[in-house]
């Protein structure tokens, strides 16, 4: 394994970002971002570390995470150019955070029991750095950033609620729920003719939150289970194209009786 000098190699980048970013002699694209422009990259190259991850492929998660550090050195040089902070500061708080989160190492607090309870500790160690931040929105629920997958964020605001007692016993209570909001849809959709109009949207969004509840109720990450049916439909559908193909027949052209038995066929060989 090559080994380069962490400080010299961040250095070295950071030096390049600043190249890219003059005024005079810059990269035209690169001088044209904002933090706005720039935000979808940095969402894309998080996701694409996960995937490198699930992948099992140590060089692609190499060049992966180079790639999501430089979206964080691209934010730093932008801040640094409007006065607001540098690379050195995001580094430095982060690192205060850190140790701040974990005074079982660093100020001499018991050591946590298990994992649960240094969870608790977490938790309740960052409510009250939320607390010491100030502002005006003092509630359980603020700092949870809208700009999460919209599933991510209902299973974190249903966590957040419960840390107040805001919650259900258990998964067996929340099965009703689902239930009763399936119900509240249909009733929705039957008032609506069958045509989704915005109380059938409210209507189908209560499910899935309620859905997303009951998914932290049962210990399974909903975004991950919704991303795994995902791969495993595209799995089932491209192996019905490869079926169809094999038989001359144009998708385009197939009954949906032929779907059906394309369909079975395809959940028969996983």
């Amino acid at each position: 394994m090559d080994r380069a000098d962490p400080a010299e190699a961040l250095a070295a980048l950071l030096e390049l970002m600043a190249r890219l970013r003059d005024p005079q002699r810059g990269c035209p694209w690169d001088r044209a971002q904002d933090f706005r422009s720039i935000a979808p990259y940095t969402i894309e190259e998080a996701y694409e570390v996960r995937e490198a991850i699930e992948r099992g492929d140590a060089h692609q998660l190499r060049d992966e995470l180079g790639d999501l550090l430089f979206q964080v050195v691209f934010h730093a040089r932008m801040a640094e150019e409007r006065g607001w902070f540098d690379f050195a500061a995001v580094a430095s708080g982060i690192r205060e955070k850190l140790v701040r989160r974990h005074p079982h190492l660093f100020a001499g607090a018991a050591t946590p029991a298990d994992l649960a309870e240094q969870s608790r500790g977490w938790d309740q160690l960052k409510a009250e750095e939320r607390s010491a931040a100030g502002g005006d929105d003092a509630s359980v629920l603020a700092q949870v950033p809208h700009s999460l997958p919209a599933l991510m964020r209902a299973a974190k605001l249903g966590r957040r609620a419960a840390r107040v007692g805001f919650d259900w016993s258990g998964p067996e209570a929340v099965r009703p729920r689902v239930l009763e909001e399936l119900d509240e849809l249909d009733a929705a959709l039957a008032a609506a003719g069958g045509v989704p109009d915005e109380h059938v949207h409210e209507e189908f969004g209560d499910v899935l939150f309620a859905l997303s509840n009951w998914s932290r109720h049962l210990g399974i990450d909903a975004e991950e289970a919704l991303r795994r049916a995902g791969e495993k439909f595209e799995r089932r559908f491209r192996r019905m194209e490869a079926l169809a193909g094999a038989g001359e027949q144009p998708l385009e052209a197939l009954s949906a009786e032929q779907w059906e038995a394309l369909w079975r066929e395809a959940k028969a060989h996983p």
